[in-house]
């Protein structure tokens, strides 16, 4: 399990929110806005797409944009592994998204092996397991949906638990303020970082086009921040808004992988995490 390589401590170092201008008015410099310019000050943006796995709609456009992505793969669909096979080819992160419960909506959306609250606690650790199992070369996870989930003390628990015997980071989606993934992380041991904007919450280029602008907000007064999209319904408009706005974004920030907003202690950095 490719995940295994993140085993032991990782060490965050992620500043999220805040708002961005243009260079001129920022109070940074120039040079600190500038990738990798100044070593630890350079601005970083981590673009994770959701729901690959079933041949959802705008799969190869994504898989095939000119930066590193974080690949969310949901387990037990019938391009699952074709998917997470050819995203590690490409040199992008891979990660299990992991279907849970929403407070609202029906079960039946979530697809197989979903985490609900009504379950015991071994299977909601089995149902982990056989998703990690599920995903090649996943090195973490974040919720599908899961407002219900992600909310509930004991679930999370026990998700974050197996993350952390397996390997794997938690990235939450945030698709709940009541979240209680930070609290339990933090009790548990287990490395999380969290989502600062949805780019396609609404079907249009459009609206990605303006998620894109408060990305840019976000890394005024921040060096990193994470946007989640998806394949599927919106997953055209999403991939075409995200190249057009590639060439500007990459003149204030670097697009990374999750690994890259880990600080990985030397056994992982020398297995070359960080040169994909």
């Amino acid at each position: 399990m490719t995940g295994k390589r993140l085993l032991g401590k990782l060490t965050l170092g992620i500043a999220l929110l805040g708002g961005w201008n243009s260079a001129a008015s920022d109070p940074l410099s120039a040079a600190a806005l500038e990738p990798g310019a100044s070593g630890e000050s350079s601005r970083q943006i981590a673009v994770v797409i959701d729901d690959f796995g079933n041949g959802m709609k705008g799969t190869e456009q994504m898989l095939n944009l000119p930066i590193k992505l974080t690949v969310a793969v949901m387990p037990f669909l019938p391009t699952t592994k074709k998917d997470a096979e050819e995203a590690h080819r490409l040199g992008h992160d891979v990660i299990v998204h992991m279907p849970m419960e929403p407070m609202r909506g029906q079960r039946n959306w979530l697809g197989p092996g979903a985490i609900t609250t009504d379950l015991p606690d071994a299977e909601i650790r089995r149902r982990v397991e056989a998703a990690i199992a599920e995903v090649p070369h996943a090195i973490g996870m974040n919720n599908h949906m899961g407002s219900k989930a992600t909310a509930d003390k004991r679930v999370m628990r026990i998700v974050l638990q197996t993350c952390k015997e397996k390997g794997l980071i938690f990235l939450d989606s945030r698709t709940s303020y009541r979240t209680v993934v930070p609290a339990v992380a933090k009790e548990v041991g287990v490395e999380t970082l969290h989502n600062d904007v949805f780019l396609d919450d609404v079907y249009t280029r459009h609206h990605v086009l303006k998620q894109l602008a408060e990305v840019k907000k976000l890394l005024a007064k921040n060096e990193r921040c994470i946007a989640i999209g998806h394949v599927g319904p919106s997953g055209l408009s999403t991939s075409d808004a995200l190249r057009s706005a590639i060439p500007e974004l990459k003149g204030k920030a670097a697009f990374v992988p999750l690994t890259e907003l880990l600080k990985l202690p030397e056994p992982f950095a020398a297995h070359g995490l960080h040169s994909r």
